[in-house]
């Protein structure tokens, strides 16, 4: 059997663009004697590192979340409406990004652009450190800065459509949720009180460039690692044809739908937490509970992919949608007895349902598009995969466009109402919709989505 770690030379069928870098051409996960030999070893390689790669491009993601809540404190006066643009505008960014980095894994491999990605995250964390360094920056300058800061969130896709090759079908649930959660992760990471706001607190005074410049070693080392010792899969293709053909299935989108319930509201909540912390109980240090539901959210990610690889992914989206529901009336009960303890409960149950969501909605994807494929047909399974593929891409970007939604409905809802309310009943009635849309198309007992277990 052919050493599948191999480093091959380049073949004379393929353009040199096509081989730069360590290729694997014969990949067969679904091989019970290959996975065993050498194929876990080497996707677990592969992983690891992937998901370092992608906590990172979290991190710089999320950097105004914190960035946002110092800012006036430094001599700038921003208005809290734009406080909430600085989150939000990172989010759309990102999320517009998703669909090209998806690309990018076919067409330069994995491991190539895995090394692009991480090194890219070094302009906007330099542009940071000099904006915040002048108090005269002006807010379009400021916004402009922020928006850099959307490379970031286009990792995930290029991360979770790489990794998605790598595994067997029965371990993708798990592995994507693993990678995912490492990717979550990194908001809390950059929100927890013991690392970027620790940073920038060092010594006397707020610091706030350091918060650009603590991520640019990490940036570097990352894209060494990732050229050291991660791998390019040759079967990792998908074409523009399988795009479109995924972009056709009508299941693309109600699952791109749902993904801007779970993620979209992850994101969109974790960007926007610190600032709702300070504008609701100012009282309250920020830095002390801003980063608890992002972590809760992360960690609980893999285990949303596990519990949808066990009784079925339309069962625990559903019921993550009602936890999500739930979480927010709390809120609206926790503002007006001004309970910030009943107010960061209820928002840890919210950000808990969200990161099962995600877990389940990604393990429901290529559920979807294997159903009526026979596993022994190599060239069916082998084009579902890139279907899947594309259709990931597809889903991850639009489902991220929440993380822009979410910050910017609290911002009209301040500035139009003067309280966030408005704002949580709005995403209330957006959570009924989405279970009714879960209970049509994969819970209904005469679907063919829920016989098949999806």
């Amino acid at each position: 059997m052919a050493n599948p770690t191999a480093v091959r030379p380049a073949a004379t069928d393929l353009t040199p663009s096509r081989r730069t870098g360590r290729w694997i051409d014969h990949w067969e996960p679904e091989d019970p004697a290959f996975w065993a030999s050498t194929g876990r070893r080497v996707a677990r390689r592969n992983l690891v590192l992937s998901i370092f790669a992608e906590h990172l491009g979290f991190s710089v993601w999320v950097i105004w979340s914190i960035v946002a809540v110092n800012l006036n404190s430094v001599g700038f006066a921003f208005t809290e409406s734009q406080l909430f643009w600085l989150v939000a505008i990172p989010n759309l960014v990102g999320a517009t990004l998703r669909l090209p980095y998806t690309f990018a894994v076919p067409k330069f491999g994995g491991r190539n652009w895995t090394i692009v990605s991480a090194l890219v995250l070094v302009v906007p964390c330099v542009a940071l450190a000099f904006a915040v360094s002048d108090p005269g920056t002006s807010f379009g300058t400021m916004l402009f800065v922020a928006a850099l800061a959307g490379v970031g969130g286009g990792n995930f896709a290029s991360s979770m459509t790489n990794i998605s090759y790598f595994y067997p079908e029965k371990d993708k649930g798990w592995a994507l949720g693993l990678n995912a959660a490492g990717g979550n992760i990194g908001v809390a990471v950059v929100q927890a009180p013991f690392v970027v706001s620790a940073v920038v607190t060092a010594g006397a005074g707020i610091h706030l460039a350091r918060a650009g410049w603590m991520w640019v070693p990490l940036a570097l080392l990352s894209a060494f690692l990732a050229w050291r010792y991660m791998d390019n899969l040759s079967v990792a293709r998908t074409d523009f044809g399988s795009s479109v053909v995924a972009a056709k299935r009508l299941h693309t989108w109600v699952m791109s739908f749902l993904y801007i319930g779970t993620f979209g509201s992850f994101i969109g909540y974790a960007a926007a937490f610190p600032l709702l912390i300070k504008g609701q109980f100012p009282e309250v240090n920020v830095t002390t509970y801003a980063f608890l539901g992002a972590l809760v959210g992360s960690l609980v990610r893999p285990i949303g992919g596990r519990l949808a690889d066990r009784v079925g992914g339309g069962v625990v989206t559903a019921a993550s949608f009602l936890a999500m529901g739930l979480g927010v009336l709390g809120v609206v009960g926790a503002l007006r007895v001004g309970s910030f303890g009943l107010f960061l409960a209820c928002f840890m149950v919210l950000f808990l349902a969200t990161g099962v969501g995600n877990g389940s909605t990604y393990r429901m994807i290529p559920a979807i598009f294997r159903h009526g494929v026979d596993p022994a047909d190599a060239a069916a399974t082998a084009t579902m995969k890139r279907q899947a593929a594309a259709a990931i891409g597809i889903i991850s970007a639009v489902g991220a466009y929440g993380g822009f939604l979410v910050p910017r409905t609290y911002g009209w809802s301040t500035s139009a109402f003067g309280s966030i309310e408005p704002a949580l009943f709005v995403y209330v009635g957006i959570y009924a919709v989405m279970i009714a849309v879960t209970w049509w198309f994969y819970l209904r007992r005469s679907t063919e989505m829920a016989k098949a277990g999806v």
